[in-house]
């Protein structure tokens, strides 16, 4: 897919976020805005998946160990056509498939039930070496936040994934440095990124994470990198897209009312 059509369909993505979220009235708009750019570029132009068939074979993964961000990847699984973009908007509410965290069981699409900070990315491991024992094509894509990094068990996946060489499979970090209780080197400093994925042996790339073409550029040069796993380094902002809600810790896990609903959509180029 062309540039153009991705920054269109990322603002599409943008727009569910804002609409499943107003809808159900809690949840998590910042995170979810800061990786539209990048699990757009994953759904649409890098990854080989196919929404009839969400279990086929030699398919690539999207992990989103940062779990609390899943009405990104809700609504880019619902613009790609896994399902009804109208499905979401029961997002969060009683007997619904769509949870507050993602759930592999009922959503299709949804590769591994994550929530528990750090866990995705071991999970993404597994699925990785996996991959490599089955002669499986699939790559594995599982995606942090910066915040997630203050886990410890993110560096013990983080090593294990240097020493099994598991090239095919890429951390992506969403780099907004903001979480829950404000600025991430306030609460326990992760910086610098890159110079720890470098000292755990992997292949690190930076990149503005709302740049459509640095985005596609960076998975192809993760594609070329033989022997080791690639971190992409994304610097994002919190709440991308919607000007009261960017750089605004506050932002993080609680929804717009009515008339911010309005005033997103409205930024986003979209209608209620």
């Amino acid at each position: 897919m062309d540039i153009k059509s991705l920054e269109k369909t990322a603002a599409e993505v943008r727009i569910g976020i804002i609409k499943a979220l107003s809808n159900a009235g809690s949840g998590h708009p910042g995170g979810s805005l800061s990786i539209a750019d990048l699990i757009t570029v994953l759904y649409f132009d890098e990854m080989n998946v196919d929404p009839s068939n969400p279990k086929m074979k030699g398919r690539d993964k999207c992990i989103l160990s940062k779990g609390h961000a899943n009405p990104a990847q809700y609504s880019a699984l619902a613009v790609k056509g896994y399902y009804p973009m109208e499905e979401l908007m029961t997002l969060r509410k009683l007997g619904s498939k769509f949870q507050g965290h993602p759930d592999m069981h009922k959503v299709p699409g949804i590769e591994m039930s994550t929530g528990s900070l750090g866990q995705g990315f071991a999970a993404a491991n597994g699925m990785a070496i996996a991959n490599k024992l089955d002669n499986d094509p699939g790559r594995i894509y599982v995606i942090l936040g910066d915040g997630e990094l203050q886990e410890g068990i993110v560096w013990e996946a983080a090593m294990a994934a240097a020493h099994y060489n598991l090239d095919n499979m890429v951390a992506i970090v969403d780099h907004n440095k903001l979480q829950i209780d404000g600025e991430n080197d306030k609460v326990m400093k992760v910086t610098p990124i890159e110079e720890k994925f470098e000292s755990f042996g992997w292949n690190v790339i930076t990149i503005d994470g709302h740049d459509i073409e640095a985005i596609k550029d960076a998975f192809a040069k993760a594609r070329e990198c033989k022997g080791r796993p690639t971190a992409i380094v994304a610097e994002t902002v919190k709440g991308k897209g919607v000007s009261f809600m960017e750089n605004q810790a506050g932002w993080h896990g609680k929804a717009p009312d009515a008339e911010q609903t309005k005033q997103a959509i409205e930024e986003l180029g979209g209608e209620l």
